[in-house]
């Protein structure tokens, strides 16, 4: 995942949609035409109407022609948000000069566009139009027509009122304003820190899952190098000591040295593929996934019964994926280890869940370590044998395949079997929705 600068995060570029825009539009169209009727119709006062009706059907023009060329969910440039507020600002201004410029108790809606302005516009533009709608209201303080009134109580401000009023809507513009827009970039810069916390623990994430592959190779991969190694100093010391006196001997060693030289190929090749995708067979169903998995431990002397139950449902199919496969077959590798003949894979899925079961007939899992299961770097070896041959259990292994799996969806539980049986039992359920759109460690991490 490529480093994130924290100038990425620092002038984030603002736009406003254009449905936005027409709502507000609309609202002041239908606002203007309703004050219109109900002073002309409903109050009887003397309204220049046709200069008033001709404004209002152009701004609905306008607005018409905005919907039908351009689609309204479509994100505007800040200048061209900016445009439209502004021209909202000039048909206020015209509407009040033909209805009694600041003596209008509507003049206050100066502050609409502003206002959306510091939300979702950049500084400058606000201020421009916060400067060009206090322009608007000084013109109109000094030039406009009479206020719509009764004809024989006219209504009479005194200048001081005006300009009081004039003052009030400079001041409520540019509190209201700066308020709005520091609340504004306030909750605009937490949800910037918020999305670089998140791309930065994501990259985390990925650094983590690498490591733990890494952890995965090392693991696999000490019991055949720790084989190879003892073996070429065995062989060392008997060439030493006894030449060639052993050939048959020897070729045995040399064939154990070859397959377990092979099988550190073949666990390279398995984990470089936790990444990759496009495989021929991208989809397995659970029988094939479980049959994958047992296969490589038929040979082993432990007798593997495998049993496959469905809940009136048709099979589930989940994607191809490596980690799951990793991780049920370092689980039933375990269970081999430790299983003194037998060891039992129970397979079942119902609508809801897809849910494997692993059992062995070994000593079980120490209680203390029962209660601890799954962290990392807590093993238990049977007896010197086991240690010899680097056959261990219960740690990193187990780790690494519930983290893999946990990572796919699924919930691993470990628990002995009930007396008088003895073993351990180990039960990963997943969300069948879970299980057959779990994807790769590559693909959840981008």
């Amino acid at each position: 995942m490529p480093d994130v600068a924290a100038s990425d995060f620092r002038h984030p570029r603002r736009y406003v949609r254009l449905d936005t825009i027409l709502r507000l539009r609309w609202l002041a169209a239908l606002g203007q035409l309703a004050a219109i009727f109900v002073v002309a119709q409903g109050l009887q006062f003397d309204l220049p109407i046709i200069p008033c009706v001709v404004i209002v059907g152009l701004s609905s023009a306008l607005n018409l022609a905005l919907q039908v060329s351009f689609n309204p969910v479509q994100r505007l440039e800040p200048r061209h948000a900016a445009a439209l507020l502004a021209l909202n600002i000039a048909e206020l201004a015209a509407l009040l000069f033909f209805t009694g410029g600041l003596q209008n108790p509507f003049s206050y809606l100066f502050l609409a566009p502003v206002l959306i302005s510091a939300t979702a516009l950049p500084t400058r533009m606000t201020m421009a139009l916060g400067g060009f709608a206090v322009a608007c209201a000084t013109v109109l303080g000094f030039t406009h027509l009479p206020l719509p009134w009764d004809a024989s109580n006219p209504l009479v401000l005194p200048p001081i009122y005006l300009i009081g009023v004039w003052l009030s809507i400079v001041l409520a513009i540019g509190v209201t304003s700066l308020y709005t827009f520091q609340v504004t970039e306030q909750a605009r810069k937490l949800s910037d820190a918020l999305a670089a916390t998140e791309l930065v623990l994501t990259r985390e994430q990925h650094l983590t899952q690498i490591d733990g592959l890494a952890a995965a190779a090392a693991h696999e991969l000490g019991t055949p190098l720790s084989t190879i190694f003892l073996i070429s100093r065995e062989l060392e010391k008997a060439l030493q000591e006894n030449g060639a006196q052993e050939p048959q001997r020897l070729a045995g060693d040399l064939r154990i040295v070859r397959e377990q030289a092979q099988r550190c190929r073949d666990i390279l090749a398995k984990i470089a593929q936790l990444s990759s995708s496009g495989a021929p067979f991208d989809r397995m169903p659970l029988s094939t996934l479980i049959e994958e998995t047992v296969a490589p431990h038929r040979d082993f002397g432990i007798d593997i019964k495998t049993r496959i139950e469905a809940a009136g449902d048709h099979e589930p199919v989940g994607i191809r994926n490596p980690a799951i496969l990793y991780g049920v077959g370092n689980i039933l590798e375990n269970a081999v280890d430790f299983a003194r003949s037998a060891v039992e894979v129970n397979a079942w899925w119902s609508k809801d869940s897809v849910e494997i079961v692993i059992a062995d007939d070994g000593p079980g899992i120490v209680p203390d370590i029962l209660k601890r299961i799954g962290e990392p770097y807590l093993s238990r070896r049977r007896n010197v044998g086991d240690a010899q041959s680097g056959r261990t259990g219960l740690g990193l292994g187990i780790f690494i395949a519930r983290t893999l799996l946990e990572r796919t969806g699924a919930r691993v539980s470990f628990k002995n079997r009930t007396f008088p049986d003895h073993g351990a039992v180990v039960r990963i359920v997943w969300p069948r929705i879970r299980f057959e759109t779990a994807k790769t460690i590559a693909e959840t991490t981008g």
